[in-house]
């Protein structure tokens, strides 16, 4: 059994910054590709961020240049430093792994931007 849980949301004022944090537990062997996603309300959840085994990133272009992601392969865990925030980056926020051809999914930490 996988778990993913995430942690660092909260209520941010416009130009401020938060870091959210993955932990992945369970039965893992190697996690290859791990992301970060976003849902708002009434809108479909989308990718934020993207993160392979080796390292490499890719960024929304909405984010790209304000955000970063990484990960810690020893410690299972993954991160999204979030800077420059506005109104426009409140959702719920999800840590999404993939292991060994599985997908597997955190509950989300919600994300407020808001003066």
């Amino acid at each position: 059994q996988v778990q993913l849980v995430e942690s660092g949301g909260g209520l941010v004022q416009p130009g401020g910054s938060l870091r959210l944090s993955c932990v992945v537990s369970g039965s893992i062997f190697i996690i290859d590709s791990m992301g970060w996603y976003r849902q708002a309300p009434g809108k479909q959840r989308e990718l934020v961020a993207r993160i392979t085994g080796g390292g490499s990133a890719n960024y929304v272009d909405s984010v790209r240049g304000r955000f970063t992601i990484s990960r810690d392969n020893a410690k299972n865990k993954g991160y999204l430093q979030m800077n420059s925030l506005n109104s426009e980056d409140t959702a719920v926020y999800f840590c999404q792994a993939d292991i060994r051809g599985f997908s597997y999914w955190g509950q989300g930490t919600q994300v407020t931007v808001s003066s």
